[in-house]
Parts: structure tokens; sequence; C-alpha cells
């Protein structure tokens, strides 16, 4: 189990840096003044929308650009706190894992309903989005899994000791 877990968690940490690095430089642009980025950075952008064909980023719709508001605002700072957990071995890991990953996976199937449904996705989008949906079950299967670091009541010596009265 223990290697699984620390499988997990390098898969996470790669994919936790790009979501870290990639949300408030380039998806940021999708909800925020496209003034406040560099010229590069919109480039960037307007490049994956041509190559990629995606019209959620190119149309922004209103429901994305409310998911995208959930990134910057939750999913964001959660993937930073994951991030640190990672590297530091902290034992709250578990939790934000879950939540990082339960949060995203819902986003995930709200945008991947309307690429399939819309019919306008290709199916080179639809394969640049479906890795996302598997990130989010890692980091849930990550929040249920017990690294053996942690410690419970039950294995606590002095809590399980009666009080004298």
């Amino acid at each position: 189990m223990g290697a699984l877990v620390k499988l997990i968690d390098a898969i996470l940490l790669v994919f936790f840096t790009v979501i870290a690095i990639a949300a408030p430089f380039l998806d940021a642009q999708t909800c925020l003044p496209i003034d406040l980025f560099p010229d590069v950075l919109v480039e960037l952008k307007l490049w994956y929308t041509r190559e990629y064909g995606d019209y959620l980023v190119a149309e922004k719709p209103s429901f994305f650009v409310g998911l995208v508001w959930l990134e910057l605002l939750f999913q964001w700072p959660l993937s930073i706190a994951n991030l640190y957990a990672i590297v530091t071995g902290k034992c709250w890991l578990r939790t934000t894992c879950l939540i990082y990953g339960v949060s995203a996976f819902t986003s995930m199937i709200a945008i991947l309903a309307e690429l399939m449904g819309s019919h306008k996705a290709s199916d080179k989008l639809l394969m640049l989005y479906s890795p996302f949906l598997g990130f989010a079950v890692l980091a849930i299967l990550r929040g249920l899994l017990h690294s053996g670091k942690t410690t419970t009541a039950s294995r606590r010596p002095g809590l399980n000791r009666k009080k004298m009265v």
C-alpha cells in the first residue's frame, strides 16, 4: 500500500504543479481583464484556443466562467496546499486531496458533458480535457487511502488510558 501511495503522490505532485502554474496565468484569462496579462501569455492562450478548437475558452459561456472562478478561488489554493503537503509529508494531505478531487471531478463532469453533448468538440479537445477527470479521481483515491503516517486515537496510548478519579 505504501508504494501505491508514493506513486499516486508523485503523479499528483506533477499535476498540482501544473495547476498551480496554469490556473493564475492561463485559466484566469477567461474571467479577468486580458490587459492584466503579459502579451506572451495572451498569445499562448490564443494559440491553444485555435490549436485545440476550445470553444469554451473562446465563447466563455457563463457556466464555464463560473467553473473557472471556482478553480481560481477554491481549487487553486487547494492545489498549492496539496503541493506543500506532499513535499513536507503533512497528515492533512488526505483531507485536502479529497476536497480538491471531489470539486474538480464535479467541474470536469459538467465540462465533459457539455463537450460531448454539444457535438462541437473535436476528439483532440476531448483527449485534452479527459485526463483532468482522471487526475480528479486520483486525488479522491489519495484522499481515501491511508499512507501509514497518520496515527489514530486507538493507536495513541495516552488517549486509551482510563482516567483515575
